[in-house]
C-alpha cells in the first residue's frame, strides 16, 4: 500500500504547478489563435509537443544510469532553487511589492504584440506559429521537470505525470468552455503553495541524498512544510508595511 503522505506530496504539487504553467501556455496559444487563426496556433503547439516528446524520450532513459542518492541530491538542489524562485515572487506579490499576474492583461499584451508583428507582413503566420511553439515547449519543459523532480525520488513518476495530465485536462476543458484566458485561476496562491512544497521536498531530498535519516520518515515533510510556511508568512507580514513605496523591488 502506498503511503498517503508521499503520494499527496507528489500529486498535489504536480497538479498545482503544472496548472500554472499550462494556463500560461494556453493564454499565449489562445492569443495566436484569435489573432492569426487556428492553423498557426495548432501547428506551433503541435510542433512544441513533438519536440518536447523527443527530448523526454531521449533524456528519460539516461536518468536510470544515475545513482539514486546522487540523483536525489541533484534534483533536491534544483527543486529548492525552483521553489525559492516561485516563493520569492509569491511573497513579494502577497506583500504588495510586486503586482499580481493578470492573465487578461497578459493575453491583451500578447495579442497586441502578435498584431504588431503580423501587420503588413506575409510572415505573420510563421511568426505566430513560432510564438505558440515556444510557449508550449518552454512551459512543457517546466512541467516535465516538475514531474521528474517530484516523482522520481519515490518511484512515483507515474503519479506525478497523472497530476500534470489532470492539470492539462482541466485547463483544456475550462479554456474550451470559456474561450478566454483563465484569469480567475489564483496563480499567486498556487505559486505560494507549490513554492512551499518544492522547497520542503527539495530539502528532504537533499538530506536523503546525503544519507540523512529523517525523523518520522516521509512524515517529516509536513514539519518542513510547516516551518517554511511560517517563515514565508512572517516574511509577508514583515514586508507588507513597505508596500507604499519605501522599498524598491527589482523583478
Amino acid at each position: 500500500m502506498i503511503d498517503i503522505v508521499p503520494l499527496a506530496s507528489v500529486l498535489v504539487p504536480s497538479f498545482l504547478a503544472s496548472l500554472v504553467e499550462v494556463v500560461e501556455a494556453f493564454t499565449i496559444v489562445l492569443a495566436v489563435w484569435l489573432t492569426q487563426g487556428w492553423r498557426p496556433a495548432a501547428g506551433g503547439a503541435l510542433g512544441g509537443l513533438v519536440v518536447l516528446a523527443v527530448i523526454i524520450a531521449v533524456l528519460g532513459p539516461l536518468l536510470q544510469l544515475v545513482p539514486l542518492t546522487a540523483f536525489q541530491f541533484a534534483i533536491g538542489v534544483l527543486l529548492v532553487l525552483f521553489g525559492l524562485k516561485w516563493l520569492r515572487k509569491a511573497i513579494l506579490r502577497a506583500a504588495g511589492l510586486l503586482p499580481l499576474r493578470d492573465e487578461d492583461q497578459a493575453f491583451a499584451r500578447e495579442t497586441s504584440e502578435l498584431k504588431r508583428r503580423s501587420h503588413g507582413s506575409r510572415r505573420g503566420d510563421a511568426a505566430a506559429a513560432l510564438v505558440a511553439f515556444n510557449a508550449v515547449l518552454i512551459e512543457g519543459l517546466e512541467v516535465a521537470f516538475i514531474v521528474v523532480a517530484l516523482g522520481a525520488g519515490h518511484g512515483m513518476v507515474g503519479y506525478a505525470s497523472l497530476g500534470a495530465a489532470a492539470a492539462v485536462l482541466v485547463v483544456l476543458i475550462a479554456g474550451a468552455a470559456l474561450h478566454r484566458p483563465l484569469s480567475r485561476v489564483p496563480e499567486n496562491g498556487l505559486k505560494f503553495v507549490v513554492g512551499l512544497m518544492a522547497v520542503s521536498f527539495g530539502i528532504f531530498w537533499i538530506g536523503e541524498g546525503l544519507g540523512a535519516a529523517w525523523p518520522g520518515g516521509d512524515w517529516s515533510l509536513l514539519v518542513l512544510l510547516a516551518v517554511f510556511a511560517a517563515l514565508s508568512l512572517g516574511a509577508v507580514a514583515r514586508l507588507r508595511p513597505l508596500r507604499r513605496g519605501q522599498l524598491k523591488v527589482v523583478k
